[in-house]
């Protein structure tokens, strides 16, 4: 089984969502045999979905030849897509920003949700996801939201757009595993324990 892992922290050691998504990790390592590859957003390359990309992509769609340096620019794009279609199972590790994800792992979603890759489309029937029978594990974190809060201590379109994107994919087994809130918490403690409890639950049922 190919395992991506997909890290959209910046914090490196001291990410919560990242040690929690490491945990679940190594729980569905000890269940199974894993190839597992590690994608870190703001480290690794991650080509943009600029006016060369937009202009190769408009070349495929009209049947037009696209320039060399849109053609490299696809390429690039492609390359990301082949990396995020041949896994069979994700884990995300997600900071909560501003009340949404942060812009790289949305810059990531711009990059590989594109036509005949990840979802097709009928005029009649609209949009079906292409990457069927995958599973996805989705680590959230935020330093002061979290669910039954009250509304002036922020909200979470984190959870609901990545749960959408990943249905609307095609990728219809999908987990969240929420640690929060890691700042404003007296007992943070028993919170990342509880975390890393679902983690193990959910890895349990794996193999």
């Amino acid at each position: 089984m190919k395992l991506l892992h997909i890290n959209a922290s910046t914090r490196g050691a001291k990410s919560e969502s990242l040690a929690v998504a490491r945990h679940l990790i190594a729980e569905l390592q000890n269940r199974t045999s894993i190839e597992l590859d590690e994608y870190n957003l703001f480290e690794d390359e991650l080509p943009k979905f600029d006016g060369l990309a937009v202009g190769a992509k408009m070349a495929l769609f009209t049947g037009s030849e696209a320039e060399s340096d849109q053609k490299a620019a696809w390429e690039k794009i492609k390359a990301v897509f082949d990396r995020f279609a041949s896994a069979d199972v994700y884990v995300f590790n997600v900071p909560l920003w501003n009340n949404g994800i942060p812009y790289v792992l949305k810059q990531f979603i711009d990059v590989v949700t594109q036509p005949g890759w990840t979802m097709g489309f009928d005029v009649e029937k609209g949009y079906t996801g292409l990457l069927n029978g995958k599973k996805a594990y989705v680590v959230h974190a935020s330093g002061v939201y979290y669910q039954g809060i009250p509304d002036n201590f922020g909200s979470d379109f984190s959870t609901s757009y990545l749960d959408d994107w990943l249905k609307f994919i095609g990728v219809e087994d999908v987990e969240h595993i929420h640690v929060a809130p890691t700042v404003v918490n007296a007992d943070f403690a028993k919170t990342k324990t509880d975390a890393e409890t679902k983690a193990s639950q959910l890895a349990s049922s794996v193999g």
